[in-house]
């Protein structure tokens, strides 16, 4: 950072006339002395920035910010290199006839599906969010935005292999997962392996670090009516 020191020079004022003594023109001798210099601290280099402000003249400039100008190297500051990251995800979705029923990838039978942009997989989305989180990252709506026509009718398992890739190229593997899926219906235990083997090959996981539970919601609020359905998902990453 540039430095920069200034002097000033002080002195007390000269009198020109003694009023209590009615002399005139003659210098005390105690305000013979020299100055004194000053020299002040130094701080850094400033930088002003001028900005154009309406007044009865209109080309006046006005100094509206003084600010330090820091000069830092792009290598003074590391990155961060963590040994883990842990990351958490959720998703919600509604449930609404007429949409096909889709989990981790997989077409699930029943008379509902979930109303979205994508295909509403709603473990996929969640997944995606908690890898996403662990790396630091925006959430899945900011990187695959329902405003942009691309990704409708979307396979959730697109944003998974981009989640993946991510994770790789940040230098980390995953350690294990663990995901909750909250409906009320259907019952998922005919379809929790096969849920299960196909979440382990899109992450390229080992199945022992891949863990799978349901949960219905006794009947409360739009889970528990069969109106919605959510998953909560925690991984752990590992650096390589």
């Amino acid at each position: 950072m540039a430095m920069a020191t200034t002097s000033f020079y002080s002195s007390t004022p000269i009198p020109i006339k003694n009023i209590s003594s009615g002399a005139s023109n003659q210098i005390h001798p105690q305000f013979l002395t020299p100055p004194t210099l000053i020299t002040t601290t130094p701080f850094p280099a400033l930088k002003f920035t001028t900005t154009r402000q309406r007044s009865q003249q209109p080309s006046a400039l006005v100094v509206s910010a003084v600010e330090a100008e820091p000069q830092v190297s792009s290598g003074a500051i590391p990155s961060k290199t963590l040994p883990f990251r842990v990351g958490h995800g959720f998703d919600l979705h509604r449930l609404e006839p007429g949409y096909p029923l889709i989990i981790g990838g997989i077409n699930i039978p029943h008379e509902r599906g979930c109303e979205a942009h994508s295909d509403g997989d709603v473990l996929l989305h969640c997944v995606v969010d908690a890898i996403l989180g662990a790396l630091g990252l925006p959430d899945i709506g900011q990187i695959f935005p329902d405003t942009d026509p691309k990704w409708k009718g979307a396979a959730s398992s697109v944003f998974m292999k981009e989640a993946v890739r991510l994770m790789h190229e940040a230098g980390y593997d995953l350690g294990n997962l663990d995901a909750t899926l909250i409906l009320q219906r259907p019952k998922l235990s005919p379809h929790k392996e096969a849920i299960r083997a196909n979440l382990c090959q899109l992450l390229g996981a080992d199945p022992s670090v891949v863990n799978l539970k349901a949960k219905t919601h006794e009947k409360v609020d739009s889970l528990g009516e069969n109106r919605s359905i959510a998953a909560h998902t925690v991984v752990l990453l590992m650096r390589k």
